[in-house]
């Protein structure tokens, strides 16, 4: 495939995570990365992780790229304003604009009834409105060009419930952020996409599971479809061949996963796997299904939670109603 040397990209989320990973993987194909967040090897993280954005530049840069770690706070316009005018004076323009800044440490899992008010609009601050400000001075670099493209980052390729209401609103939203960029850029040569990727093995997940990278399948028990997860490179590497594909215009708009995105590109993790959350959860659900529905609270519990989410998607139409009848 074509590679990015020349272009220039700004992940903006990119300490850990996804927002590491497509940094990454934009730097294995050349590109010059603009890594921001909020944590610096002199900033402690607010929420308390190790990881920094020089060390996500450092990545980008021992990968092919060029990694350049700013300290930027997405919640503050002026801050975002000084970011892209640096982008303009050093680099001249801007081919790549991704919005990972995503705030689950802020995610609630409870009734809206039952919520953290001040909490769940913290979470829009910080996994919405950041999306809109960096938008807002990212654009205009793109329109002085006339072309580029914008991935917001999501969670689900699909409109249905999220399990939680604020953590439904923000990850509906971006994916409403998308389209509606694309519309307004319809016309400008700019494509605007959103992404999400699979089960995701980012850094906060190991910790939470209690593995590392290297033994991570010791953790399969845990969770139910941890054996279908993918590192953060792999959305990555989706991302990096869209922004090579001479025909992403024609995506603009929509919403993408990256096992979709896998299999259209033929891209491979990088442990050489090619995980498949969709497939997964449809071969799982129709095996629940098979077996007269859920033989336990766990599979009644993901099997329940599963209808909720995809039960309106089109493309699920039968499954969905299958299922709906064993759990009724």
């Amino acid at each position: 495939m074509a590679d990015l040397s020349g272009r220039v990209a700004v992940v903006a989320g990119a300490t850990r995570g996804a927002g590491r990973g497509i940094a990454t993987m934009l730097g294995e194909r050349g590109a010059t990365v603009y890594c921001t967040g909020r944590t610096t090897r002199s900033t402690k993280s607010p929420i308390g992780r190790p990881e920094t954005i020089e060390e996500t530049a450092e990545e980008v840069t021992s990968r092919g790229g060029q990694g350049i770690a700013v300290r930027v706070d997405h919640k503050v316009p002026d801050e975002v304003e000084a970011l892209f005018e640096r982008v303009r004076n050093e680099s001249g323009k801007l081919d790549i604009l991704i919005n990972d800044i995503g705030g689950e440490n802020e995610a609630e899992w409870a009734r809206p009834w039952e919520a953290d008010v001040e909490r769940g609009l913290a979470f829009i601050e910080t996994a919405v409105n950041t999306h809109i400000i960096t938008a807002r001075y990212g654009l205009p670099l793109m329109l002085e060009a006339g072309n580029g493209l914008v991935v917001e980052i999501t969670d689900g390729d699909h409109a249905g419930y999220r399990g939680a209401f604020f953590y439904d609103i923000v990850k509906n939203q971006n994916i409403r952020i998308a389209f509606a960029l694309a519309e307004e850029c319809a016309s400008r040569g700019i494509t605007v996409v959103a992404v999400t990727p699979g089960f995701l093995r980012s850094e906060m997940m190991l910790d939470n599971f209690g593995v590392t990278e290297a033994n991570w399948r010791d953790a399969i028990d845990k969770a139910t479809g941890f054996s279908e997860s993918e590192t953060p490179y792999f959305v990555g590497r989706c991302i990096a061949a869209l922004a090579t594909d001479p025909t992403v215009a024609e995506k603009s708009g929509g919403v993408y996963s990256s096992w979709d995105l896998a299999d259209e590109y033929d891209i491979e993790d990088v442990d050489g796997r090619r995980p498949h959350w969709g497939r997964y959860v449809e071969r799982t659900l129709t095996e629940i299904i098979d077996n007269g529905g859920p033989g336990n609270d766990a599979e009644k519990y993901w099997a329940t939670a599963w209808y909720r989410t995809l039960r309106d998607e089109p493309r699920h139409a039968e499954l969905m109603a299958r299922l709906g009848r064993v759990l009724s």
